[in-house]
Protein backbone atom coordinates (compact mmCIF):
# COMPACT_ATOMS: atom_id res chain seq x y z
CA UNK A 1 0.00 0.00 0.00
CA UNK A 2 1.34 3.54 -1.01
CA UNK A 3 1.02 5.84 1.90
CA UNK A 4 0.84 9.88 1.48
CA UNK A 5 3.06 10.80 5.17
CA UNK A 6 2.63 14.14 6.19
CA UNK A 7 5.72 15.54 7.87
CA UNK A 8 6.34 18.42 10.38
CA UNK A 9 9.82 18.69 11.51
CA UNK A 10 10.48 20.39 14.86
CA UNK A 11 11.64 24.64 14.14
CA UNK A 12 9.73 24.46 10.50
CA UNK A 13 6.76 26.57 9.84
CA UNK A 14 5.99 24.02 7.12
CA UNK A 15 5.07 20.42 6.68
CA UNK A 16 5.91 18.49 3.64
CA UNK A 17 4.70 14.68 2.01
CA UNK A 18 6.10 11.60 1.55
CA UNK A 19 5.14 8.83 -0.18
CA UNK A 20 6.13 5.80 0.92
CA UNK A 21 5.44 1.98 -0.02
CA UNK A 22 4.65 -0.08 3.20
CA UNK A 23 3.81 -3.65 2.18
CA UNK A 24 0.29 -3.93 4.26
CA UNK A 25 -3.21 -4.87 3.03
CA UNK A 26 -6.10 -2.48 2.78
CA UNK A 27 -6.95 -1.03 6.21
CA UNK A 28 -9.48 -3.30 7.29
CA UNK A 29 -7.73 -6.63 7.10
CA UNK A 30 -4.60 -4.47 9.48
CA UNK A 31 -3.12 -7.38 11.76
CA UNK A 32 -1.09 -6.07 14.45
CA UNK A 33 2.05 -6.96 12.62
CA UNK A 34 0.67 -4.53 9.83
CA UNK A 35 -0.03 -2.10 12.16
CA UNK A 36 3.71 -2.26 13.23
CA UNK A 37 4.65 -1.52 9.83
CA UNK A 38 2.69 1.60 9.70
CA UNK A 39 4.09 2.91 12.90
CA UNK A 40 7.53 2.12 12.06
CA UNK A 41 6.92 4.13 8.77
CA UNK A 42 5.63 7.23 10.15
CA UNK A 43 8.55 7.17 12.22
CA UNK A 44 10.74 6.78 9.66
CA UNK A 45 9.25 9.76 7.08
CA UNK A 46 10.23 11.89 10.41
CA UNK A 47 14.19 10.27 10.50
CA UNK A 48 14.60 11.05 6.68
CA UNK A 49 13.17 14.08 6.33
CA UNK A 50 15.30 15.36 9.13
CA UNK A 51 18.32 12.83 8.05
CA UNK A 52 18.06 12.41 3.78
CA UNK A 53 21.30 10.57 4.00
CA UNK A 54 21.02 8.23 6.43
CA UNK A 55 20.22 4.62 5.61
CA UNK A 56 16.74 4.58 5.13
CA UNK A 57 15.90 1.21 6.75
CA UNK A 58 17.57 2.14 10.01
CA UNK A 59 15.63 -0.23 13.33
CA UNK A 60 13.27 1.67 14.81
CA UNK A 61 11.83 1.32 18.46
CA UNK A 62 8.26 1.68 19.15
CA UNK A 63 8.67 3.54 22.66
CA UNK A 64 9.03 7.56 23.79
CA UNK A 65 6.66 8.74 21.01
CA UNK A 66 2.91 10.41 21.43
CA UNK A 67 0.48 8.89 18.92
CA UNK A 68 -3.57 9.35 18.58
CA UNK A 69 -5.80 8.02 15.95
CA UNK A 70 -8.47 10.85 15.13
CA UNK A 71 -11.83 10.70 12.52
CA UNK A 72 -11.33 12.50 9.65
CA UNK A 73 -13.48 12.60 6.26
CA UNK A 74 -15.05 8.79 7.28
CA UNK A 75 -11.92 7.41 8.52
CA UNK A 76 -9.39 8.26 10.69
CA UNK A 77 -6.15 9.69 10.79
CA UNK A 78 -3.22 8.03 12.59
CA UNK A 79 -0.73 10.75 14.25
CA UNK A 80 3.17 10.07 15.95
CA UNK A 81 5.08 12.54 17.19
CA UNK A 82 8.67 12.77 18.81
CA UNK A 83 10.85 15.62 19.85
CA UNK A 84 12.32 15.90 15.97
CA UNK A 85 8.64 16.25 15.02
CA UNK A 86 5.48 14.76 13.95
CA UNK A 87 4.14 12.24 11.22
CA UNK A 88 0.68 11.71 10.44
CA UNK A 89 -1.03 9.22 7.22
CA UNK A 90 -4.67 8.55 6.52
CA UNK A 91 -7.83 8.40 6.47
CA UNK A 92 -7.89 4.93 6.94
CA UNK A 93 -11.25 3.41 6.44
CA UNK A 94 -10.86 1.08 9.99
CA UNK A 95 -12.75 1.02 12.95
CA UNK A 96 -11.12 3.79 15.10
CA UNK A 97 -11.43 1.78 18.67
CA UNK A 98 -10.39 -1.30 16.79
CA UNK A 99 -6.79 0.39 15.95
CA UNK A 100 -6.52 2.16 18.75
CA UNK A 101 -6.28 -1.37 20.68
CA UNK A 102 -3.83 -2.65 17.59
CA UNK A 103 -1.69 0.48 17.92
CA UNK A 104 -1.47 -0.13 22.26
CA UNK A 105 -0.28 -3.91 21.90
CA UNK A 106 2.07 -3.18 19.05
CA UNK A 107 3.59 -0.71 21.59
CA UNK A 108 3.26 -2.44 25.13
CA UNK A 109 5.08 -5.83 22.59
CA UNK A 110 7.79 -3.16 22.16
CA UNK A 111 10.44 -3.81 19.37
CA UNK A 112 12.45 -6.07 21.06
CA UNK A 113 16.78 -5.87 21.08
CA UNK A 114 17.95 -4.00 18.48
CA UNK A 115 20.72 -1.40 17.99
CA UNK A 116 21.07 1.77 15.47
CA UNK A 117 17.59 3.27 16.53
CA UNK A 118 16.29 5.54 14.73
CA UNK A 119 14.17 6.30 17.76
Amino acid sequence: MQLDIEVWLRGDDFATNQLVDVPVPEPAGWSDDDVRLLLEALLRAIDHARHPDAEPERPVALRGFNWIVNPFEGGVLVSVEIQLGAAAAGPFRVDQGQLEAMIGRVIAQGSGPQSARVH
